[in-house]
């Protein structure tokens, strides 16, 4: 057991990297969907989307890891995202 403590200290560390690049992530969206605002761009970027999942299918397979379970945890951010935008464009 006295093994698993630093791997899961480890976790949380890795953990705390993730939100705080999901929050730059999110600040990074906000200021896009100003942009987007300002010329009247619909949130939504079906083009872009596509490149993200191809660029993250080969980037995941590349790494060894499932490519579908990447794309479905990105959907999720993407999602947080776009909700961002939307958010933010009615208030």
């Amino acid at each position: 057991m006295e093994r698993i403590s630093p791997l899961r200290k480890r976790i949380d560390e890795i953990d705390e990297q993730i939100l705080r690049s999901l929050k730059e992530r999110v600040e990074v969206c906000v200021t896009i969907g100003a942009i987007k605002r300002e010329h009247k761009i619909p949130v939504t970027d079906a083009s872009r989307e596509n490149e993200l999942n191809k660029r993250l299918r080969e980037r995941a397979t590349s790494l060894g890891l499932s490519h579908s379970h990447i794309q479905a945890v990105y959907r999720e951010i993407v999602t947080m995202c776009k909700y961002v935008q939307e958010r933010n464009a009615k208030t």
